[in-house]
């Protein structure tokens, strides 16, 4: 079976076993996303979405959060670690968002790797799950999984695991494919503990390279 074939079985596979799986960040606009994913590094997604809604109350929008004091923002999300650097990636994105994209976030990739806070992972998963484009984000589960499953062959720098699964995997799958990792990885193919591959839908055709 070749890549491409190993690939899009898993894809059914796990749109059998996880057919609602979206992202577990809770947002209603795209710039709240921009907000959460910048928070969601080295945190978990459940406690980023405790902390952002005292964030949206004192700061409805771009324009608002724009004007707030670094410090302030930093007081809010400082639950989520890294308080400092995550408050001034903030507060420049929401000012650049307001100055240069008339306070809407940009459908375009390299447009939002301009913006502060804002890498690969992030510019993905809201061309995926904002602008429905093709993306695939590599965060750790998709890495991990990836890997393990014989996808990608012992890679862990996100951008060439981006760069090879665009090679095997159909852009239109790409970002519920990815959720679907994060899903997976949390359930069954754990990487604090020992995989739980007797319950895993992919156990036959799976490399296991653990």
């Amino acid at each position: 079976m070749t890549k491409k074939q190993l690939s899009l079985e898993i894809i059914e596979r796990l749109k059998k076993e996880y057919p609602d799986a979206d992202c577990t960040l809770d947002y209603n606009e795209a710039w709240k996303l921009l907000v959460s994913v910048r928070l969601a590094a080295q945190c978990t997604d459940a406690r980023v979405n405790v902390v952002v809604p005292e964030l949206y109350a004192k700061y409805p929008d771009i324009n608002a959060l724009a004007e707030a004091p670094v410090e302030d923002i930093e007081a809010i999300v400082k639950p989520c670690g890294l308080g400092h650097s995550k408050a001034k990636d903030i507060s420049a994105c929401m000012k650049m968002l307001r100055d240069e994209y008339h306070s809407e976030v940009p459908d375009d990739f390299d447009a939002l790797l301009r913006l502060p806070g804002v890498g690969r992972k992030s510019a993905n998963l809201i061309m995926g799950d904002v602008f429905g484009k093709p993306a695939i984000v590599t965060d750790t589960h998709c890495i991990r999984l990836t890997n393990r499953m014989g996808l990608v062959d012992n890679i862990k720098e996100p951008k060439k695991v981006e760069m090879a699964l665009w090679k095997i995997i159909p852009p239109e799958e790409g970002s519920s494919f990815c959720h679907r990792l994060v899903f997976h990885g949390r359930e069954i193919c754990t990487a604090r503990t020992t995989p739980y591959c007797e319950r895993c839908c992919l156990k036959d055709i799976c490399a296991k390279k653990i």
